[in-house]
């Protein structure tokens, strides 16, 4: 695999009159996590199953594990792990013949198969479960066993389509740590969310796509330095040192109640420094201070018009 575990290019999607994806491009670095973020509708699920031959694209071209995913569908299913929005277990098996099935699918003698499951059962924490029905099991279980599942053949490239849609906070959690675990292994992970902080938490870079075309890529932290809004925060101790800071700071927003102001800033040592200087020479200082950078939400409004929450309604 070289350095790009996935690559596509002017991917193009539509049934009938209804343009999907209008020409998406993305290229996943091996090793990382790359997050594709977006509303219900946006097109995620269909860039997923296309990127992993599930769908065959209307135009554009995709390379998965150095494979062309047109010509070589086979050995790009070979490389990787797909793991969807509704966990693929079968409801009437126990979890241990869950994983039993996919390790004879897989083909692996029966000692290998044996040892396969019982480190997948461990590693996921549902040895005391294994052999009770699925049916039985929480959500957040299933998906740590479809997630299982998944990892029999050890795949090095993993598609989680919205892998934690519909659990817990607590079950999401174990779900992120499952993930950083498996990439700091060395696999490759492209994750779809709706969820902004699953994306900020998880992601090495970021696809914001909406009604089928990438309107924004780059890391977490790139992201929110293209919107404006980064600001300091002063806090001071008398609201005549709040009145005096905001004579000097015209371009301030004040909160009397806080006794504090808000600066605009880029949030650079440069323009702190020169703030801090400016409160200096009139012998003011403040008893807090802090930088305030947007966060996704205002990313994604930003770039959208809308928030992930109302465009998913």
């Amino acid at each position: 695999m070289t350095d790009s575990a996935i690559l596509a290019s002017g991917l193009r999607k539509a049934y009938k009159d209804k343009v999907v994806l209008d020409g998406i491009d993305l290229e996943v670095r091996a090793g990382t996590i790359f997050a594709l973020l977006g509303p219900n509708g946006a097109g995620k699920t269909t860039t997923v199953n296309i990127l992993t031959t599930l769908l065959k694209a209307d135009g554009g071209t995709v390379r998965v594990a150095g494979h062309d995913a047109a010509t070589g569908a086979k050995a790009v299913r070979a490389a990787i792990g797909v793991t969807g929005q509704f966990a693929a277990v079968d409801e009437l098996l126990t979890g241990e013949e869950n994983l039993r099935l996919m390790v004879d699918l897989k083909g692996f003698p029966t000692n290998d198969g044996k040892r396969i499951v019982k480190q997948l059962l461990e590693r996921f924490d549902l040895v005391e479960s294994a052999r009770k029905p699925a049916s039985t099991y929480s959500g957040g279980m299933r998906r740590k066993l479809d997630l299982a599942m998944t990892l029999v053949g050890n795949p090095r490239i993993i598609f989680l389509d919205e892998p934690t849609t519909g659990l817990d906070p607590r079950s999401r959690r174990t779900m992120w740590a499952i993930i950083r675990e498996l990439v700091s292994e060395g696999v490759t992970i492209l994750l779809t969310t709706q969820y902004l902080e699953e994306a900020d938490q998880l992601a090495d870079r970021i696809a914001v796509l909406d009604q089928g075309r990438i309107v924004a890529q780059g890391t977490p932290d790139e992201l929110k330095r293209q919107i404006p809004g980064t600001h300091v925060r002063l806090r001071f101790a008398t609201a005549a040192q709040l009145d005096a800071a905001a004579r000097i700071l015209p371009d301030s927003t004040r909160d009397d109640e806080a006794l504090a102001l808000r600066v605009p800033s880029d949030g650079g040592t440069t323009s702190l420094r020169a703030l801090l200087d400016r409160l200096d020479e009139y012998s003011l200082s403040a008893d807090e201070f802090s930088v305030h950078t947007p966060d996704l939400d205002d990313v994604f409004l930003a770039l959208t018009g809308h928030s992930t929450e109302v465009a998913a309604k």
